[in-house]
């Protein structure tokens, strides 16, 4: 279980660095839902995500994320601390937080989706989740070949953030 940021880690070559507080996620695993839209959690995304944490749309994308309750906290006072609180503002928080729930999965790792967030991300049976740094998106694999990039796109953006 993933209890935040408590010791020092021990890097490559003896060099210290701190635990995060926010947890980070990293991997992909395919899944099938089973006739009663469960999704069985992987165990190393469950460890990070703690025993209660948040289903949610993710816009703009057509999937769904899971968050833990800190990083789900700090979109919160992101969303709070915005000092635009029009009309269009108010409407999509309306429509994110009508889109979210607090969920946990049972004891066999389940978690149950809603038929209106599957609807919303088009899953109806198989399903991809992959570590997104700071959450877990759940993808419909149908729609996942359609949002990811190629190699060479992949390549050229992280040229160009600077990563290579």
């Amino acid at each position: 279980m993933y209890s935040g940021p408590k010791w020092v880690i021990v890097g490559p070559g003896g060099r210290l660095f701190l635990a995060r507080e926010v947890p980070r996620f990293t991997g992909q695993a395919e899944h099938a839902l089973d006739d009663k839209g469960r999704l069985v959690v992987p165990v190393r995304f469950r460890e990070r995500l703690g025993p209660g944490f948040i289903l949610t749309i993710a816009p703009p994308d057509q999937c769904l994320a899971l968050y833990p309750l800190t990083t789900w906290e700090s979109v919160c006072e992101r969303l709070e601390s915005t000092p635009t609180k029009n009309r269009e503002f108010r409407q999509f928080v309306r429509h994110l937080f009508a889109h979210t729930e607090e969920v946990q999965c049972d004891a066999q790792g389940r978690l149950l989706i809603a038929p209106k967030l599957r609807a919303y991300a088009g899953i109806q049976r198989d399903v991809v989740t992959i570590g997104t740094f700071t959450r877990v998106e759940l993808w419909a694999k149908e729609r996942l070949g359609e949002a990811s990039p190629s190699d060479d796109e992949a390549a050229a953006f992280a040229a160009e953030l600077g990563l290579y």
